[in-house]
C-alpha cells in the first residue's frame, strides 16, 4: 500500500493527512500527537475516525497544518484522516458518515464591514 494523501479543513486550518501502514503512530507538524494536543477532547477528536473504523494500530498518519488554533486543527485533521480512510476502503464510508465526520464544516468569520464596528454591530446611533 502506498500512502495515501488528503486535505481537511476547517475555519483557517488547513491540515494535509499522510495515512500509511504501520503501528499507529500519529506525528503533527513533526512533533509527538500527545506533545501537539494537550487536552483529550482534541485527542479524541483526531482519533475519532481510527477509533470508528478498529484502525488505530493499523495505519500511521503524518500530518502537516497550519492556521487556525488548536480545535480548529484538531477538527481539520479529522475530516483529512475520514476522508483518506474513506479512500482507503469504501466500506468505511457508512460508519464516518453517519457520524457527520466526512462533512466540511463550513462555517467562517463574517467580514467585517466598512461603516460598522465589527460584522454585525454597528456604530452607536445618535437622533439628535
Amino acid at each position: 500500500m502506498e500512502t495515501i494523501h488528503k486535505i481537511g479543513r476547517r475555519k483557517t486550518a488547513v491540515a494535509r493527512v499522510y495515512l500509511s501502514k504501520g503501528k499507529g503512530n500519529i506525528t503533527v507538524n513533526e512533533r509527538e500527537f500527545n506533545n501537539y494536543f494537550t487536552t483529550d477532547t482534541l485527542r479524541y477528536k483526531v482519533l475519532q475516525p481510527l477509533n470508528l473504523t478498529n484502525n488505530l494500530e493499523n495505519f500511521d498518519v503524518t500530518v502537516n497544518v497550519f492556521g487556525g488554533g488548536v480545535t480548529g486543527q484538531a477538527e481539520a485533521i479529522r475530516l483529512g484522516i475520514s476522508r483518506a480512510l474513506v479512500a482507503l476502503d469504501e466500506e468505511n464510508k457508512s460508519v464516518l458518515k453517519p457520524e457527520g465526520l466526512l462533512t466540511r464544516d463550513p462555517r467562517m468569520v463574517e467580514r467585517k464591514k466598512f461603516g460598522q464596528k465589527k460584522a454585525r454591530k454597528k456604530f452607536q446611533f445618535s437622533k439628535r
